[in-house]
């Protein structure tokens, strides 16, 4: 799978852009605050729907308009589609594919698989378990229609069970209603908790030997699933938890509050597993963050049988130049867009570079 050209339309800094990307390695190189970001950004919300730095759609279309246009061209097996998204200021946003309007993000979500490492990705084993979950979450998306249902629903009943928990203070005799609202928690949630205990599982046969590469064999890797609760005790968890709920207004049980713990063995650490989440240096926690990125384009290859496409946010700036080069030697034949300020890593670096484009102020030029 390729995205063949990109068309934005008052998108940010962008007035009008006609992009054609080569299926190869591309380059978006320039100053910073030019709009290189803003072209991957785009990309990715022609995947995913959002922006993955979580900004509203009245954020993002150019200031002084009231809508904004992407446009994007994907090929896979020499067919190609049509992905149109209208961001309004003021109302939701409108979705088409070739042509015909879609009611759910879920018919997009998966036709267009993206794997995005920017350099906060870095920081995503020392950063709180929030991030973590969203990783999991976002990629499961991508791949699991039922783990999106389930996850969307999960989220709904969480936040209204939530608003009940805080009118409970004004109307204490809304508590029975309470285990209506739990039926329904532990239905989804106990879907979500087994296909992540999966997807770690599928991830863990993967990360294994890549971070041993990049380690230089110095260090082996394990992610370990750490649920909120087991699906065995989620019901009974979840029962004993009410009056706690209630007393903190909000639900404190099951997987909204997950995590996964980075646990490493070296000759450093005499065997022993350590969490690097606690106990890691900065560069065995960016080593193992780039041990993931790289594992998460293996297993989008390994379940779709297809190849993602990689967009790489000024990352090898963050980057020592021997995972520099690791990072570059692993893209192999995927389509992969990269933002940098130069082109010195690359160049001396001897890689390939298929098509560069150079930005300034919110145009490029090939």
């Amino acid at each position: 799978m390729i995205i063949k050209s990109l068309e934005l339309s008052d998108y940010r800094n962008y007035e009008s852009l006609l992009l054609n990307l080569d299926k190869g390695t591309n380059i978006l190189y320039g100053d910073n605050a030019q709009g290189k970001t803003n072209i991957l950004e785009a990309i990715y919300m022609s995947a995913t729907t959002k922006s993955h730095k979580l900004s509203k759609d009245k954020e993002i279309i150019r200031f002084g308009k009231q809508e904004a246009h992407i446009r994007t061209i994907i090929e896979k097996d020499d067919i190609e589609t049509r992905i149109d998204m209208h961001l309004r200021s003021s109302k939701s946003k409108g979705i088409a594919i070739d042509g015909v309007k879609i009611k759910k993000a879920a018919e997009l979500l998966g036709l267009t698989k993206i794997v995005f490492f920017s350099p906060e990705d870095l920081s995503i084993i020392k950063n709180g378990p929030a991030e973590r979950r969203r990783f999991i979450d976002i990629e499961l998306c991508q791949l699991d229609s039922f783990y999106l249902y389930n996850l969307n629903n999960y989220n709904k009943i969480v936040n209204q069970r939530n608003n009940l928990l805080k009118n409970l203070f004004v109307n204490p005799e809304l508590k029975d209603t309470l285990s209506i609202w739990d039926k329904q928690l532990i239905s989804y949630g106990s879907k979500i908790i087994e296909r992540r205990k999966q997807f770690i599982y599928q991830l863990n046969e993967i990360i294994y030997s890549i971070h041993k590469n990049l380690s230089g064999d110095k260090e082996e890797l394990r992610l370990i699933y750490e649920p909120n609760s087991d699906i065995d005790r989620y019901e009974e968890e979840l029962m004993n938890s009410h009056d706690k709920d209630i007393r903190l207004k909000m639900t404190t049980i099951g997987p909204h509050r997950d995590d996964i713990s980075f646990n490493v063995k070296s000759e450093s650490t005499n065997g022993i597993e350590i969490d690097i989440r606690k106990y890691g240096s900065q560069g065995q926690q960016r080593t193992a963050a780039l041990s993931l990125k790289l594992s998460e384009i293996e297993l989008v290859k390994k379940i779709t049988k297809d190849t993602p496409i990689l967009l790489l946010d000024d990352v090898l700036s963050e980057l020592d130049s021997n995972r520099q080069n690791f990072l570059l030697n692993s893209i192999g034949n995927i389509q992969t867009i990269i933002t940098c300020t130069g082109l010195d890593e690359f160049v001396n670096n001897r890689f390939e570079i298929n098509k560069t484009f150079r930005v300034t102020n919110g145009s490029i030029s090939e």
